[in-house]
């Protein structure tokens, strides 16, 4: 059974969205994709607490949901680029509103 074929259409949006977006790995990687492309190892360094096969399943899962674009270049040594389809960039002003709460949510737990 395909990815598509499990959809529930009868669940609630939202629980569809948090699906897709399931774990903090997505929701980072789609946050330092916001603005520009990045190679495979820039987003390493972004994210060193994951793991490379983390990294990889997350970007491909992405992929799969036509949320991130992965490009592959023909030279030696191989480049591949990643960035936000122009679905994905839906998501920028949820991006920006996560950070937003985040930081004030940051300072609400110092008080």
């Amino acid at each position: 059974m395909t990815k598509k074929e499990s959809i529930n259409v009868d669940k609630c949006p939202v629980e569809t969205a948090i699906d897709g977006l399931a774990g903090k790995w997505k929701i980072l990687i789609l946050w330092y994709l916001k603005d520009e492309k990045k190679r495979f190892n820039e987003l390493q360094k972004l994210l060193p607490r994951t793991t490379q096969k983390m990294l990889i399943q997350k970007l491909r899962e992405l992929e799969e949901d036509k949320i991130v674009h992965r490009e592959v270049y023909p030279v030696v040594p191989p480049k591949v680029e990643y960035s936000l389809t122009e679905y994905g960039k839906s998501l920028k002003p949820i991006l920006k509103q996560l950070y937003i709460w985040g930081d004030v949510h940051k300072k609400m737990l110092k008080k």
